[in-house]
């Protein structure tokens, strides 16, 4: 059985260098190399078509409302993304990530070091995956975990690492059963009584073999923001994408017809986008929606991201009832991970019919 670490390392990143991180904190101006005014990819604030627009705002969803599981649906359809409030995660429990999180960043960048993701790996402290994909670096510093994360957790706390790896692990836990939760509803609006097995075994090997991963992100603070890019526009692989962001604002998502929106921090709030995989399942219906980081010129911003997906050797198809005709041929999510790591933005165009 296929294991997600295993699948990309099987199918590394195309023009993949390996890069040390940046000691952000060091650093008074801009680097060349991480200065996107006059690149290609458009700034936060360089393009009146892609401006932001603070007049909208993401649907805001109860878990516990009597009609959640069409609000849930009908926020898929129109957006791609929503905030969820009232879900079953213990605010204690994100705080306590948040805080694990924070005393990663806050180690020096020489103990950080000690964990740099390896060459062709995927976990540990690095930069983000899509980095090869653009001309420029981003301002960000990340932390990938799939599966236990003591390997490199005692590199970082060689005495003190078992508080990060305990409170992880619940952490991931939490976001497992609220994905599932949530894919039952979204299957459910769709009228889809099977096509995913892997959520009928809860608890089983098959049902642990789903394609999960946890990303901590840093987005320091900029001398000026207008130049840089925190994480650059993309659409994320899986079905789901659970994220945590603190109260610095920063992440936005692009609307035809709005442009770029904010998504403002709401307190106990979850922030769920829909993934490649989950678009091709609805046939198209729900957007994958295009998102990216812009930072802060005072403060930090931290966030944790939890990818959600079926086992890499299961077969995705589009399953949106009632029958029509399918805009995406079948792959597998392995397969459709190669495609990612070879085409980025691309991917979806090589399947569709």
């Amino acid at each position: 059985m296929t294991t997600l670490s295993q699948t990309y390392l099987d199918h590394p990143l195309i023009h993949h260098h390996h890069i040390v991180p940046l000691d952000f904190d060091s650093l008074r101006t801009i680097p060349d190399s991480h200065d996107w005014f006059n690149s290609s990819l458009e700034t936060p604030s360089s393009s009146s078509h892609h401006h932001t627009n603070v007049n909208v705002s993401i649907p805001l969803i109860d878990l516990t409302d009597p009609n959640a599981i069409s609000l849930i649906g009908n926020a898929c359809e129109t957006w791609g993304v929503f905030q969820l409030i009232n879900h079953d995660v213990p605010v204690s429990l994100i705080e306590r990530a948040e805080g694990e999180t924070r005393r990663l960043f806050d180690l020096p960048m020489t103990r950080k070091l000690k964990a740099l993701r390896a060459p062709g790996d995927v976990t540990g402290y690095g930069l983000p995956r899509i980095t090869p994909f653009f001309s420029k670096y981003m301002w960000h510093e990340g932390f990938t975990i799939m599966g236990p994360s003591i390997g490199h957790a005692s590199q970082l706390w060689p005495s003190n690492y078992q508080p990060f790896c305990d409170v992880m692990e619940e952490y991931q836990r939490k976001m497992k059963s609220l994905a599932e939760q949530i894919t039952r509803s979204i299957f459910n609006y769709l009228k889809i009584s099977d096509g995913a097995n892997w959520l009928h075994s809860a608890g089983s090997t098959e049902a642990a073999a789903c394609s999960t991963a946890l990303q901590l992100n840093c987005y320091p603070r900029c001398p000026d923001p207008t130049r840089v890019m925190g994480l650059a526009p993309h659409t994320d692989t899986f079905l789901l994408t659970i994220l945590h962001q603190t109260r610095t604002c920063g992440l936005q998502v692009f609307r035809d017809g709005f442009g770029w929106v904010p998504v403002a921090p709401v307190p106990g709030a979850l922030v769920l986008n829909v993934g490649d995989l989950f678009h091709i399942l609805s046939n198209g219906r729900f957007p994958n929606v295009l998102h990216r980081v812009v930072v802060d010129p005072t403060r930090r911003r931290l966030s944790m991201a939890y990818f959600y997906g079926p086992p890499p050797d299961f077969c995705v198809s589009p399953l949106y009832d009632p029958p029509e005709s399918p805009c995406y041929r079948s792959v597998m999510v392995k397969d459709y991970v190669r495609l990612k790591a070879k085409n980025l933005e691309n991917a979806l165009s090589m399947i569709r019919l």
